[in-house]
């Protein structure tokens, strides 16, 4: 069976446990987009691991995984990740880990042009990880991109590297920012890159013969829905698609391939960096900070805290085509009395069910809500359906009445052992 597994808000839901869950029926793990300003952390025992580009099945022994042509890589960034992984007791190979050579690649450049992009922007600033993801992207749309099998041709790197920094420095210098050399990028990257040439190759042969041989393969989405860019909060997203259909095009498979998605979602909100969150409450954020919850795993930066949002599940469900909910962190709300929900916006005094498109049109949304009475018990020992209080299989049911899909996992802490499969 093929799953896809993909954020139903902000990104943070917890995919990473729920991918590191599911992998343990799976043959192969695949990231099919996003960069390294993406991070899922899973907690194995005493040990906490935090990925930003590697999938998170390269904690289990014996998968394959795989980072898709969809994503854009940060050579110096990857070998980083694995150099501490590998530090932390974890084997990484060709064996377990192979690199698409059509994925685009992140160099230093990008970096400094995507602060100089968040600069140009003043007050309509986005608030970007400034790890160079837009950029990278955008080079990528406009043609103007290199993949990893161009670097891997020095001569090929050495030409294209060069007609790019023509236009980017020029750009660069109109924001007050140092100029970049061709050859101290390719020298920067050098030894990155011969570290990773054993693990690169053409990943779409090796998915579709795991396809067709009936080997089970998850797909981990980055970031969640309302950071896609056509589907999210725009302007305030990331660069690529971040929904089921991104899994696609990001790997090589074709939608015929899936049969499942698992749509991920905290039993409340959070977003970390700017824009829209009609539910953001203060007391709620300053209580979960408290318990030492919600700061985020690539940046450490609190994340903004509110009450579920069922306007944004309900569509993010139907885009993804959600055939089961995995809701994760059902325990942060063990000590609330009173547990609100927004099931749909007030905007303008008409009731709506949808995000709006239009982006003036957040500032102006109230969420409307209803109140269901809190557990005010610990659910971090339950293990099945029946050991949850009843306001929380309540509170759950609510949630998947107003979300349009069946619950299937309840997350209940960061272990392992702490999924309940319904």
């Amino acid at each position: 069976m093929n799953t896809i597994v993909n954020g139903l808000q902000w990104g943070d839901e917890g995919k990473g446990k729920i991918v590191d869950y599911l992998t343990e029926s799976a043959d192969f793990v695949v990231r099919g987009q996003g960069g390294n300003n993406a991070g899922h952390t899973v907690i194995v025992g005493e040990n906490k691991y935090i990925l930003h580009l590697v999938p998170s099945g390269i904690l289990w022994p014996g998968k394959q995984n795989v980072i898709g042509n969809g994503v854009v890589l940060d050579p110096l960034g990857l070998i980083q990740e694995i150099a501490t992984l590998e530090d932390q007791g974890v084997t990484i190979s060709p064996d377990n880990l192979l690199i698409s050579d059509r994925a685009h690649v992140v160099l230093p450049y990008h970096c400094d042009l995507d602060a100089a992009q968040e600069q140009a922007r003043g007050k309509f600033a986005i608030g970007t990880t400034r790890r160079g993801i837009g950029p990278a992207y955008s080079d990528k749309a406009t043609r103007n991109g290199l993949r990893l099998a161009d670097l891997l041709d020095p001569g090929m790197a050495r030409e294209l590297v060069s007609v790019r920094l023509e236009d980017a420095n020029q750009f660069l210098g109109l924001h007050n920012m140092d100029s970049h050399d061709p050859a101290a990028i390719l020298t920067a990257v050098e030894g990155a890159l011969e570290r990773l040439r054993p693990h690169v190759t053409n990943t779409i042969p090796t998915l579709h013969q795991a396809w067709k041989t009936g080997q089970n393969i998850v797909f981990e989405g980055a970031q969640g829905t309302f950071l896609d860019v056509d589907f999210g909060t725009y302007p305030f997203v990331t660069s690529s698609n971040t929904t089921s259909g991104g899994a696609c095009t990001g790997s090589g498979l074709p939608p015929v391939a899936i049969d499942r998605v698992v749509g991920v979602c905290k039993a409340y909100t959070t977003r970390v960096g700017e824009g829209a969150h009609i539910t953001e409450n203060q007391e709620l954020s300053d209580y979960l900070h408290g318990l030492g919850r919600e700061f985020g795993a690539t940046t450490g930066r609190k994340r903004r805290c509110g009450w579920l949002d069922c306007v944004l599940l309900r569509f993010a469900c139907m885009v993804n085509g959600v055939t089961d909910l995995a809701v994760t962190n059902l325990d942060g709300l063990d000590e609330r009395e009173e547990i609100r929900v927004c099931t749909a916006y007030d905007l303008d005094g008409i009731e709506h069910s949808y995000p709006p498109a239009q982006r003036d049109a957040w500032e102006r949304a109230k969420p409307i809500y209803e109140s269901h009475p809190g557990w005010m018990s610990d659910t971090s020992g339950c293990r099945s359906w029946e050991d949850l209080p009843g306001n929380a299989r309540n509170y759950l049911d609510r949630l998947s009445e107003l979300a349009g899909a069946p619950v299937r996992y309840v997350g209940i802490g960061p272990d392992r052992e702490q999924t309940i499969l319904l």
